[in-house]
């Protein structure tokens, strides 16, 4: 009993430290004043300054469309690869696909980041919009293999066993049986890549050309001389875009699994 009191007191206290600063954000996002040493009063002046910058909405555009084109991408692939790696048997040549897929995991975003401008470089690829999507993909899919491929090393084959007896073909039974069996893990892995790919500035900042960028890329730019509110009240409206994927996808997983139940 005292254990778990003192486990629940630790998992309180990491969640306090990890959500005062986005609350602290949150807040002063509606500061009337024009620093975040000291409150001006209650007003939504900073996102009538947001709305108001045509540039910034543009590379918010941007990131979105690089984000869930990127996470789309790696999702097939990863996906692919998963269901590639569930049918080798030999352990050996699997650790060895799995520990090639592990090394963009463990590798830090810096190296990354430098190896993909040297390959663009030495290929002669003009860098911008392309680049940046290439380089996302390629982080992303790791991320997606390993959420996929135990959900296939968990599903009961007995279905499969059984259409293959009453003669359906193979992809019959991808699109029949697997894909929906392992559709939970393939939204995980692409909501996983997404954020990721939202998030991501060290890789980003190697790759993007002067004719594009994202938002990481161009906050760090302007913090440079000093971060407005303005940023404040972006991080605020994203904070409550990311809540509401959090909340629709554990409505849909919620769903999946009492739908789940229901068949069986």
């Amino acid at each position: 009993m005292q254990k778990k009191l003192l486990g629940n007191s630790y998992l309180l206290l990491v969640m306090i430290l990890l959500y005062i600063p986005i609350i602290f954000l949150v807040v002063y996002s509606f500061n009337g004043g024009t620093i975040m040493s000291g409150w001006g009063g209650f007003s939504f002046v900073h996102y009538q300054e947001l709305f108001a910058d045509t540039r910034l909405l543009k590379i918010l555009l941007d990131t979105f469309i690089l984000a869930i084109s990127s996470a789309t991408i790696a999702a097939f692939i990863g996906t692919v690869g998963a269901l590639f790696l569930d049918g080798i048997q030999n352990k050996k040549t699997l650790n060895t696909f799995l520990s090639f897929n592990n090394v963009l995991l463990v590798s830090p975003d810096v190296t990354i980041g430098v190896s993909f401008l040297i390959l663009f470089t030495i290929l002669g690829f003009s860098l911008g919009f392309v680049s940046v999507l290439v380089s996302h993909i390629a982080f992303s899919i790791p991320i997606v293999l390993l959420m996929v491929l135990p959900r296939l090393r968990e599903m009961d084959n007995t279905l499969v066993m059984a259409a293959r007896d009453l003669g359906a073909k193979r992809g019959t039974i991808l699109s029949q049986i697997v894909i929906p069996e392992i559709w939970p893990s393939i939204m995980a892995g692409f909501l996983l890549a997404l954020t990721y790919s939202l998030d991501d500035f060290a890789v980003t900042f190697f790759v993007t050309g002067n004719g594009f960028s994202t938002l990481s890329v161009e906050i760090y730019s302007r913090a440079r001389q000093g971060v407005s509110l303005e940023i404040n009240a972006l991080s605020a409206l994203m904070f409550a875009v990311s809540l509401l994927l959090v909340f629709t996808y554990y409505l849909y997983t919620t769903y999946a699994d009492k739908k789940a139940r229901l068949t069986k």
